[in-house]
């Protein structure tokens, strides 16, 4: 009797403290209608609160470059755990890896999740461009040129 009651409550035990975060999902990222097919497209991926914007790529969580084809590309994050994410687009033209600008404004073209466009009134950051992830999931994300 002892023996089934000290399995129980382990067995009890490790279901309470196991993390329900342990599931994992996908996060495809689809871009449309580019102006060119020169460059690669490089997709960051963020996580946290007030890491974006991120001009010189330090605060993502992951990144993919994937190359263009008739104006199109897409990328697929894997084994990503549920939460908050944001995703950030370069339109990487020479394939530098660097947002390349002109006196002020970037010359290749520049996305962000719920972003369809940007400007001095709307600049992006993580609140306004951060989705839920609790599935599998895909999003288009517009590129804009300034």
């Amino acid at each position: 009797m002892k023996t089934i009651l000290l399995a129980s409550l382990s067995a009890f035990l490790i279901t309470l403290l196991s993390p329900e975060n342990d599931e994992r999902y996908s996060l495809t990222v689809k871009v449309e209608n580019l102006r060119n097919s020169k460059g690669t497209i490089q997709i960051a991926l963020y996580n946290k609160d007030g890491s974006i914007p991120d001009e010189n790529y330090k605060n993502y969580f992951k990144m993919g470059k994937v190359s263009i084809t008739n104006g199109k590309s897409q990328y697929t994050f894997s084994n990503l755990p549920k939460g908050n994410y944001a995703v950030n687009i370069l339109h990487d033209e020479n394939s530098n890896g660097k947002i390349d600008k002109g006196l002020i404004l970037p010359k290749e073209g520049i996305g962000f999740s719920n972003y369809t466009s940007i400007g001095l009134t709307n600049r992006p950051n993580f609140k306004k461009a951060s989705f839920e992830l609790t599935q599998n999931k895909t999003i288009k994300v517009k590129v804009i040129y300034m």
